[in-house]
């Protein structure tokens, strides 16, 4: 460990609670840049008149861009200051979203949209630094509160962007979300504590790094097989019930979509309680867990073909069922891989998101997709088949434990020199 990660680590306690409710605060509002498209996507579709499955491009330029932002930027987490990073990305996040507001077409609000998914990584730059800053018996817990801040963001965002769309146009969204993302980004340029970053290689290193990482470390190929197949199936059934209740099969509008959202206001509570369960239990039992309830949704969201309530209350449950499990895999996960280099977290972090993301925008596109051709049953599918290889791979890492520990017995020496470097 270098010696200024072992000084961060130092200042452990300085971590209030009271910051960990503004920095939790403040991931929800970044966070949930990238899902209120989602409940506004049959608007966009309607008011610049276009398809839904056009429309849904807006959805997936954000993903995409995510996953584009956490290669690119989320690195310099760990070569500058975190306090002036935040607050650059949380402003021209903002400046996005102003651009999205007034866009006169389609091609305009995609490309806004992708800006808007590439500079709103800063919950992927805070969680390695809240990392860093308690101690390793915390970890899981103060993440499950940053994944409660998140989750409340999400949520927040779905409700938010359904309800003020349907009452002022689709433009409102944007509007509001670049207002709040703008004064966040000045009241942290004053609020957020300051740290020293742990590296100082120079930004083509950093960029590498991530792909090295994966290289080295099976832990953390492991991990990202896990995010990228739970977080994908999430993510078609999100893009694919916006579609599904604003169809002919239910016939309601984009505010339904956000009343449904509110019904997993639940994963706020649940998210807490999964971390406390890591730094008890560790991640893999959860991460077991996790699998197992994604494919369980899978088959509690298929009665949602049934239509009239007992088809939203099927709807209903099993959305919330997924919520609750993509939301404490990722808590299992972030801390196994901020627990494999403390020294490299941000990068570490990278690597994970950056597959989390190509797997939430793929699983974004095959969720309309699938849904243009077979309807909310082959979103269902969709959602069994990623939970099914997600649960495939962590059952055959039994067979598989001594190989990957002995690569990773291999790797030490590359690791050290690593380490040195930083």
């Amino acid at each position: 460990m270098s010696s200024s990660v072992a000084s961060a680590d130092a200042r452990s306690g300085g971590l209030s609670r009271r910051m960990i409710f503004i920095l939790a605060l403040t991931c929800g509002v970044a966070v949930g840049n990238i899902y209120f498209p989602q409940a506004v996507s049959p608007l966009v579709a309607s008011g610049l008149g276009v398809s839904p499955d056009a429309a849904a491009l807006v959805v997936t330029a954000a993903q995409f861009g995510y996953a584009a932002g956490n290669f690119l930027l989320v690195p310099l987490g760990d070569r500058l200051p975190h306090r002036p990073l935040i607050a650059v990305l949380l402003g021209v996040t903002g400046i996005g979203l102003l651009g999205a507001a007034g866009a006169s077409g389609l091609p305009s609000l995609v490309g806004a949209s992708a800006l808007v998914g590439v500079t709103t990584v800063v919950a992927q730059v805070i969680a390695p630094m809240a990392a860093g800053l308690v101690p390793d018996d915390r970890r899981g817990a103060v993440m499950g509160a940053l994944m409660s801040g998140s989750i409340g963001g999400i949520l927040l965002a779905r409700t938010f962007g359904g309800m003020i769309g349907e009452w002022l146009g689709w433009r409102a969204p944007y509007l509001v979300a670049a207002v709040v993302a703008l004064c966040i980004a000045a009241a942290l340029a004053f609020a957020l504590p300051t740290t020293v970053p742990p590296s100082r290689q120079p930004y083509p290193a950093l960029l590498a790094e991530p792909l090295r990482l994966l290289r080295r470390e099976p832990e953390l190929r492991r991990t990202c097989v896990y995010q990228a197949t739970v977080f994908g199936g999430f993510q078609a059934v999100w893009t694919g019930v916006a579609l599904f209740l604003t169809g002919p099969e239910y016939g309601l509008g984009a505010q339904a979509v956000g009343v449904l959202a509110l019904v997993s206001a639940a994963t706020m509570l649940c998210a807490p309680l999964a971390g406390r369960q890591v730094d008890r239990r560790g991640s893999d039992p959860v991460s077991l867990v996790v699998m197992l309830g994604t494919l369980a949704s899978a088959g509690v969201l298929a009665f949602g073909g049934l239509g009239g309530a007992a088809g939203l209350v099927a709807l209903a449950a099993g959305t919330l069922l997924l919520d609750v499990a993509m939301q404490s895999g990722t808590i299992a996960n972030q801390a196994r891989i901020f627990a494999l280099r403390p020294d490299a977290r941000g990068r570490i972090n990278t690597a994970y998101m950056t597959c989390s993301f190509l797997g939430g925008s793929t699983g974004s596109w095959l969720g309309a997709a699938a849904y243009g051709r077979f309807g909310w049953t082959g979103v269902c599918a969709l959602l069994a088949a990623l939970g099914g290889a997600g649960l495939a791979r962590h059952l055959l890492r039994r067979g598989g434990v001594a190989a990957e520990a002995e690569e990773a017995a291999g790797n030490i020496a590359g690791n050290a020199g690593a380490k040195s470097g930083s």
